[in-house]
C-alpha cells in the first residue's frame, strides 16, 4: 500500500478523519520565531501576554523587555550563532531570555534546571554555550558542571522579582524545598556571574536603536538534547522553520480557536520541547494569554481559574486526572477550558471520561518527538477522537509504516512496522553528530522514529512497542543506559539492568534489577540516596530489586524485556 501520497497524489487515507475546518496542508513558513513574536507585539500591544501569580505583562512591555534582554545579551559578548543556555523553570524571565537570545540571531540550548552537575557537563561540553541564564538556586550546580568549558557568564535569575509586589515576601514558591546546600570542594567559580536585573538595565531608547542579526528560516533556533538507546544525550537540531511550522500545525488543527482571546496554562515545562512549541511558541502565534506556574500543582492551577480562566490546556495524562477528580469533588468550574491536548504517554479512556465530563470540552491525544518540533499526530478534536490511538498525521505531515527489517518497504495496513515520518516540522539533525543524524534520517528526509505501530485503513495509528528502550515517566525520557552507569559505579553493585514497569495510570516507572558483588549487602535505600547526587529525581529507580544473575543473550546482551516481564511481574509499581 502508499500510506504517504506525495503532494501531487491522491488524498490520503487519513483525509476523511481531519475535524471540520482543518486543511490537508499548510503554508510552511519562510519567516522566523522572530518575526511571529514581533508580529504578535505589534497586533496584541495591550493585550495580556504573561501572568505569572497575578502579576501580568503586556504584549507591547514583553516586547520591550526582549529588547532590553538581548541589548544585554550582546554586551556580555553572545553573538549570531552562540549558544545561551536557559535553565530556568517557568516563569517571565524564561520566555524574555527564550526571545532575547533569537532576537540576536543566537541559539537557545534549553536545559533541565534540575539536573545534577554530572548530567548538565556532558551537554555543555557538547555544545558549548558561551553564556548560562539560570535560576538563582542552581548557579553553583552551573559554575560546577562547566569548569573548562566555553561559558564565560552565568545571568542569575531570581523568580522572586517576577512576582507581585505584595507577594514578594508572603510567597514560598514550591521549587524553595530543591534548593541544594553544596560544597565547594575548593572549586572556585570560573565564570562571572550577573544578575538577570543588571543584565537588562539598559535604557528602553537604546534597545529599541539596537540593530540585530537577521536569522533565516532555516537556521538553528534551540538545541534540546534528548537521550538515546546509548545513554548518551544527543542535541536535536530545530531550526526557525520547524518550530514555526510545528505551531502552524497546532494551530490548523484547533480551528476554534479565536486570534487574541485564548487563555493558555503553562504547566508543561518550557524547557521540555512539548511545552516549547505548545506554550513558548504557540502562544505568541495565536497571541494568547500565556499563565506560567513554576510547577504543577492542583492547588495553584484551581487558584488562577477564578482570576484567568483557562481556555487551552496542554499537558499529560496525570495533571487531566487531578484536575478533573479534584474540580468535580469540589464543584470547581472548569467549563471554560474547551480545548485539551494531551502527550508524552498513553492517556487512558476513563481520564478522558471523566475530564470531558468535567469540563465540556475535547480531550484528545497526540504523538511526536523531540525530533519533529514536536508533535506528529494528533486525535481530531471532534467526536472522531479513538480511545487507544494517537491519532492521524497532522496537516502537512506524511507518516509510513515500514518494514522492521527493511525501512524502505512499507507495510499493508494493519502490520506492525516503524514509524518515519516526513514534514517541516522534521529537525535539521543531530549537533556535533552526523554519524547519528545519518543513522535516524532515511534519503528524501524521512525520519526514523524508532516506534513501533499499525495504522489502520483510514489512516489512525496505534503505538505498540519501540525499537528504542528509552523509559517515559513523567512525561520524560530516561535512558537506561545512562542510569545503568551510575548504578554501576556504586560500590557492591556487579552488574544492573535498568527496565520501565507500566503504570495503570499511563507512563512508566524506572525501575532496576541488581546483582551484588560477594560480601556486599543490598541496599536499596542506600542505593537510591546515591542515585539522587548523580542524577535528577525521574531518573532514580522507584524499584530496585535484587536478583542472582542477569538474563542474557546468546552474545552475552542482558535481556531487559525478560528482566521486565519477569523479575517485576509481580512487583509493578502502581499508581492511583
Amino acid at each position: 500500500m502508499v500510506t504517504t501520497p506525495d503532494a501531487q497524489s491522491a488524498a490520503p487515507p487519513w483525509a476523511a478523519a481531519y475535524a471540520d475546518g482543518v486543511p490537508l496542508n499548510i503554508d510552511v513558513p519562510d519567516g522566523t520565531l522572530i518575526d511571529m513574536f514581533d508580529k504578535a507585539v505589534a497586533g496584541h500591544g495591550s493585550r495580556v501576554a504573561l501572568e505569572f501569580f497575578g502579576a501580568e505583562i503586556s504584549y507591547a512591555e514583553l516586547g520591550r523587555q526582549v529588547a532590553r534582554a538581548a541589548a544585554g545579551l550582546r554586551r556580555l559578548g553572545v553573538n549570531p550563532g552562540d549558544r545561551v543556555a536557559i535553565l530556568l523553570p517557568n516563569c517571565p524571565q524564561h520566555v524574555i531570555a527564550f526571545y532575547a537570545v533569537l532576537r540576536i540571531g543566537a541559539i537557545v540550548v534549553e536545559q533541565n534546571p534540575l539536573y545534577t552537575a554530572e548530567e548538565l557537563h556532558t551537554s555543555f561540553a557538547d555544545h558549548g554555550a558561551v553564556v548560562a541564564i539560570a535560576w538563582e538556586s542552581i548557579c553553583d550546580t552551573v559554575h560546577e558542571a562547566t569548569v573548562g568549558s566555553a561559558l564565560t557568564h552565568i545571568v542569575s535569575v531570581s523568580l522572586i522579582d517576577a512576582l507581585p509586589t505584595v507577594k514578594r515576601l508572603a510567597l514560598s514558591l514550591p521549587f524553595g524545598t530543591l534548593k541544594k546546600q553544596r560544597a565547594k570542594l575548593g572549586i572556585a567559580p570560573m565564570v562571572a556571574t550577573v544578575s538577570w536585573k543588571s543584565m537588562v538595565r539598559v535604557p528602553a531608547s537604546a534597545a529599541a536603536a539596537s540593530r540585530w542579526a537577521q536569522a533565516q528560516a532555516g537556521d538553528t533556533a534551540v538545541i534540546q538534547y534528548t537521550s538515546g538507546t546509548s545513554g548518551i544525550p544527543k542535541g536535536v537540531m530545530l531550526t526557525h522553520r520547524n518550530l514555526l511550522a510545528n505551531a502552524r500545525q497546532g494551530r490548523a488543527w484547533v480551528p476554534g480557536l479565536t486570534e487574541g482571546g485564548e487563555v493558555i496554562y503553562g504547566v508543561l515545562p518550557l524547557f521540555h520541547v512539548y511545552g516549547l512549541t505548545l506554550c513558548l511558541t504557540f502562544t505568541f502565534l495565536i497571541g494568547a494569554k500565556l499563565v506560567l506556574f513554576p510547577t504543577f500543582d492542583v492547588e495553584l492551577v484551581l487558584a488562577a481559574m477564578k482570576k484567568s480562566p483557562a481556555t487551552f490546556l496542554p499537558a499529560v495524562p496525570p495533571v487531566y486526572e487531578q484536575l478533573a477528580r479534584t474540580a468535580e469533588h469540589r464543584g470547581i468550574d472548569m467549563t471554560s477550558i474547551q480545548f485539551s491536548f494531551s502527550g508524552a504517554m498513553e492517556l487512558d479512556q476513563r481520564i478522558i471520561e471523566r475530564w470531558e465530563r468535567v469540563t465540556g470540552g475535547y480531550l484528545v491525544e497526540g504523538y511526536g518527538m523531540t525530533e519533529a518540533a514536536p508533535i506528529i499526530a494528533g486525535n481530531p478534536i471532534s467526536a472522531g477522537r479513538r480511545a487507544k490511538s494517537v491519532g492521524v498525521p497532522f496537516p502537512s505531515t506524511q507518516i509510513r509504516i515500514v518494514n522492521l527489517d527493511d525501512p524502505f518497504s512499507e507495510c499493508a495496513f494493519g502490520e506492525r512496522g516503524e514509524i518515519v515520518v516526513s514534514g517541516p516540522q522534521v529537525f535539521a539533525g543531530y549537533w556535533n553528530n552526523p554519524d547519528e543524524t545519518a543513522a535516524t534520517m532515511l534519503p528524501g528526509g524521512w525520519l526514523r522514529t524508532g516506534d513501533i505501530g499499525v495504522m489502520t485503513a483510514d489512516g489512525y495509528i496505534t503505538i505498540v512497542d519501540r525499537l528504542k528502550e528509552l523509559i517515559v515517566t513523567g512525561g520524560f525520557n530516561v535512558s537506561p543506559s545512562e542510569v545503568e552507569v551510575a548504578m554501576r559505579a556504586f560500590p557492591g553493585i556487579a552488574e544492573v539492568s535498568v527496565v520501565g514497569l507500566p503504570r495503570r495510570t499511563g507512563g512508566e516507572d524506572v525501575a532496576a534489577a541488581v546483582v551484588m558483588k560477594p560480601g556486599f549487602a543490598f541496599d536499596s535505600g542506600a542505593i537510591r540516596t546515591y542515585l539522587r547526587e548523580k542524577l535528577v529525581a525521574y531518573k532514580v529507580p522507584k524499584k530496585i530489586l535484587e536478583v542472582s544473575e542477569l538474563p542474557r543473550s546468546m552474545v552475552g546482551k542482558v535481556l531487559r524485556r525478560y528482566v521486565r516481564e519477569n523479575f517485576f511481574a509481580s512487583n509493578r509499581v502502581e499508581r492511583g
